[in-house]
């Protein structure tokens, strides 16, 4: 049996490239690779690490949320995304981060010199509207960033 890392994705790319080009058009950038997420995260600024995921509440929670929130406050963050069952090197290595976080897709991570300083599972996501989570996203970003004052719109 191969590692998870080393096995085929479980959904074919006509399927998750339109899901990964909803977050990848708004500026956040899809790591494929173990060394993908180790030089995203070693950056001084406020990293952000979405596990993307197939499912309905990533459509019609997650996603919206994460882009009405780049949308507010576009320059506070660095926004990457890895996605659950298609690039499995990159996320074990991102879930390898969350220490004592359950693994869950969808779900935020936001981290500060490589460790989660917030974050939004999965429990989190569903039944929620888009805009409350944008909401916790700008709340932490606002939290979690020096000086965004010249970064909002």
């Amino acid at each position: 049996m191969l590692p998870q890392a080393m096995s085929p994705p479980l959904y074919p790319p006509e399927m998750t490239i339109p899901m990964e080009r909803e977050l990848s058009n708004v500026g956040v950038t899809p790591l494929k690779t173990s060394e993908a997420v180790d030089t995203a995260i070693k950056q001084d600024d406020l990293v952000v690490i979405v596990v993307n995921s197939v499912c309905g509440c990533a459509a019609g929670n997650a996603r919206p949320a994460i882009i009405e929130a780049i949308n507010r406050l576009p320059l506070a963050a660095k926004w990457y995304t890895v996605f659950a069952g298609v690039d499995r090197e990159a996320v074990d290595r991102a879930r390898a981060l969350f220490v004592g976080i359950y693994p869950s897709s969808p779900s935020i991570f936001f981290l500060k010199n490589g460790k989660v300083v917030f974050s939004i599972s999965r429990n989190q996501i569903e039944g929620r509207t888009p805009a409350s989570i944008a909401a916790d996203l700008v709340r932490a970003m606002r939290e979690h960033t020096i000086d965004i004052s010249s970064m909002t719109k």
